[in-house]
């Protein structure tokens, strides 16, 4: 392939939570984030995945409102430019200790690694941003990699260990680094 192309993989849910936790949970524009993360670079496609909140089979009040507002973003971000929106199911794993409900996210990870597989063996891109911080991206990475594409992890404040170590570059999300691409309209 002789064209300079990326593309951006967010796991949105890893996403949410470490600008939540880590980075003052402010509301993010996405268009201006995805021109970030390309630093220039011509963008084939944004991919953002997340799973839509649990709803009972009859949900209570505020598990719809959760599910429409959700709903509403992702139809948000499918209406920019370039973007695709991939929803994973997120499953009820009983309770913690504290009477927490867990929630555990399906086919997120296996969906990015497809996505990033397939546009690198395919020759599409040449450099791919993973938001993200879980091992089991590590052998599409590895793949990846193997096919040419330059990796930019961009990683929280505890990534996997191994995660870091695949990717050719790294940058950690902070504050500082998203002050740029907050929202700033209604």
């Amino acid at each position: 392939m002789n064209t300079t192309r990326i593309a951006i993989f967010i796991d949105g849910g890893y996403f949410d939570i470490t600008n939540r936790d880590e980075c003052g949970g402010g509301k993010i524009d996405y268009a201006k984030l995805a021109i970030k993360l390309a630093g220039g670079i011509e963008i084939l496609r944004t991919y953002y995945y997340n799973c839509l909140p649990y709803q009972q089979s009859t949900p209570t009040e505020e598990e719809a409102k959760r599910f429409s507002q959700a709903q509403k973003f992702h139809a948000a971000l499918r209406s920019l430019s370039r973007f695709e929106v991939r929803e994973g199911m997120l499953v009820y794993r009983g309770n913690n200790e504290k009477g927490k409900p867990i929630y555990v996210q399906k086919g997120i990870d296996i969906q990015i690694g497809v996505d990033l597989v397939l546009l690198s063996a395919k020759q599409q891109i040449s450099h791919a941003v993973v938001i993200a911080g879980d091992s089991d991206l590590i052998p599409a990475l590895t793949v990846a990699k193997n096919e040419g594409v330059l990796i930019h992890l961009y990683h929280g404040s505890a990534p996997h260990r191994k995660l870091v170590e695949v990717a050719d570059e790294r940058t950690r999300i902070t504050s500082e680094f998203l002050a740029d691409v907050l929202y700033t309209g209604s």
